[in-house]
This record gives structure tokens, sequence and C-alpha cells, in this order.
């Protein structure tokens, strides 16, 4: 859509050259984007430790510092809900991982349950295997699309959200510094998406100690949990991402059943259509894993306790349940006694990056002004 300011933009541009007033208005425009934190003109770069992989680059949405700031906004931004009321900062709230602690959220428009769990935002620039708990969609910019227009989410049409972003001032410059284009439906998704993208966790205690900063940053029980960790859950929970970004059925059912005509219990397999699919569900990182209850992409298990007892004793054998938790002898989960329990969660702990849950970046701009 055409903004309603479109007829404004050869006239501004003229002026800008011919009259010196206006070269004193667009110096004025410059200094106020440098006055909010970011320079307009310059890409966005990341600072990630250097055994983190390469950052996944998305060549259709280069990244830029104007438009990381314009999707950091439009996050915080209620006015891109029906009833003005709903952000994406409703369902994931910085100081939980970007989660919100409830089982499943009805803090969306319609103010019925979602029928999933709200998971976690951060570290996503490394994901190339798709988004949601089943992968349903390719990218962010696409993934933006499905809770802006969900009935029970935030439920707004797209004409209507352009002309309320079109009619305040600060959101038509910052869109014509990130996109050179007056506020769009895509603009929004691809704004929400670079700041999506440049959400990132890589400070906790076991990042010093990985670097070398703190070689005390984990104690006795953490190092034992540490290496539980890689021996018992590495093959899925991989990498210095704590994930594999893939999906597995990790065998909270035994049968899978279609109550809400959309498939949401088929997991992957509603996307692949490959049997082997039926049940399985994204890998969560275990990064900030102790703050992010609850668990599971329904969020049954309410604390990181029930995990282990559901991967201890829990898990249901089945045709589909994921080779990778039975045992040796046949026998369903993962062997564990009390006291390694107890030491992974004490590595666990060591995951929760503090300087990223507070992180002036990615809070909320309008509290901040």
């Amino acid at each position: 859509m055409i903004g309603i300011d479109w007829w404004l933009k050869p006239v501004l541009a003229l002026l800008c050259v011919v009259s010196s007033f206006a070269q004193i208005s667009c110096a004025k425009e410059e200094t106020y984007a440098e006055d909010i934190g970011y320079n307009i003109d310059q890409p966005y770069v990341f600072k990630v430790p250097k055994y983190f992989p390469e950052p996944i680059e998305m060549p259709s949405n280069p990244m830029t510092q104007a438009g990381v700031e314009l999707g950091r906004h439009l996050f915080y931004e209620p006015l891109l809900s029906g009833n003005k009321k709903v952000s994406c900062a409703t369902c994931h709230h910085p100081d939980k991982a970007f989660s919100d602690g409830l089982v499943l959220s009805n803090t969306g428009i319609s103010g019925r349950p979602l029928e999933r769990h709200s998971p976690a935002i951060f570290n996503l620039v490394w994901t190339d295997s798709g988004f949601f708990w089943d992968g349903g969609s390719t990218n962010l910019e696409s993934q933006a699309f499905a809770p802006l227009t969900h009935p029970d989410e935030m439920g707004i049409h797209f004409p209507e959200m352009t002309v309320r972003l079109a009619s305040i001032p600060q959101y038509v410059d910052m869109f014509q510094w990130a996109f050179k284009e007056s506020p769009t439906a895509v603009g929004v998704a691809k704004a929400l998406a670079q700041f999506q993208r440049s959400v990132v966790s890589a400070d906790a205690p076991y990042d010093r100690y990985r670097r070398g900063e703190n070689p005390l940053a984990l104690g006795h029980s953490a190092l034992r949990g540490l290496r539980l960790v890689q021996q018992k859950c590495g093959s899925c929970h991989s990498g210095e991402l704590f994930t594999d970004n893939r999906y597995h059925n990790n065998g909270l059912d035994s049968s899978f059943t279609d109550d809400s005509h959309e498939e949401v219990y088929f997991g992957r397999y509603r996307i692949s259509r490959n049997p082997a699919d039926m049940g399985a569900f994204k890998t969560p990182s275990l990064r900030n894993v102790m703050v992010s209850a609850p668990y599971m992409h329904d969020g049954r298990l309410t604390s990181i306790v029930e995990v282990f007892e559901h991967y201890r004793s829990g898990v249901q054998p089945g045709t589909y349940t994921d080779r990778r938790l039975y045992q040796a002898n046949g026998r369903p989960g993962i062997a564990l006694t009390d006291e390694e329990v107890r030491d992974m969660i004490a590595f666990l702990h060591s995951l929760t990056d503090n300087i990223f849950l507070n992180n002036p970046q990615y809070a909320n701009p309008y509290k901040t002004q």
C-alpha cells in the first residue's frame, strides 16, 4: 500500500536541494536519528563469540541499524493489533528470554487460549530450518504475518495497520530511514524480522567460562553437569547454541488426534507429511531455560524437575518416538541418577544470561524515552 504522504516525497526532495531552510531541516532529521541511538546508513554488525557459528544472512532483507531499531519499536507497538492493546511483547517478555511464563497464552485480542506455548526468542539468526514449533514458516519475515493476523493473537487488517503507522510522523521517518518507503505490511514484517535476528544471548556464566574470562564461573557441580548434558542431551541440544534446530518426537504422547482440525498436535508432520515427523517438534535451546518455564510445545511441564522426570521415566514408547530416547536395553527414557540431575540443573543455571535478559537494546523503547 502507498502511504498517505507519497505526494510529499518529490516536493521534499526538491526543497532539500534548492532551499537552505530545507537543508537545515534535513540535517535535523539526521540528528534526530542519531539522538535515538543509531546511524541510519550503517549495516547492523553482530558481536558474538568466536566459538559461535557465523550468523546466517538474509540477502532479501539485509540488516541495518535503522531496520533493527524500527523493528524494536514495532515489536512493542500495540497499534499493530486490532484493539490497539496487544503487541508482540505481550507474549514475549525480555526478562523471560522473550517467552511469557504461561502454559497457553490467553493475552491476545480474543482472550481465548492459544493451542501452543509461546516460545522464547533469541539466537534466531542461526535458525535455518523453519520457525514455529513445527517449522511452518520458512523465515522470520513470513512468520510475522501469522501472529499479526491471527484472530486470537493480534487480529490486525493490514490496510488499517499501515494507515495507523502512516499517521505517526516518527514511524514515517523510521520507515524512510530503514527501507526508503512509507509504512507497508511488508516493511513491518521485514523490520520485525531484523529486530528478532538481532536478539542474541551469548554472555551467560558458561560463556565467560568458555571464553576463559572466568575459569571459576562454573562450580564443580555445574562442570559435572556440563559433561552430562553433552553426553546425555547433546544429540539434540547440540553445539554452542544448545539446539540442533531440528524436529524430534520426544515421547510426550503415544497417540495423536486432530481435535483442533488444524493438526497442531501432529507437529512437523503437519508441514512435511512425512510419517516419521508425526509428533515431532522443534528442539528449544537450553540457554536461558531456567527463566523460560513452562516447557514443551504445549507448556504441559511446569518445572525443570518435571522435564527431567519425563526424560527419566515418562517417555512414551511408540512408532514415532525418537530412537535416541531408547536405552541400549530397549527401555524408553534416559538413565539418570538423582545426583546427575542435580548436577545438570546446576549447569543449566549457568546458561542464564542476565546481561541478555536486561539488555536495553532489546527493551521497550517507549519506557526508556
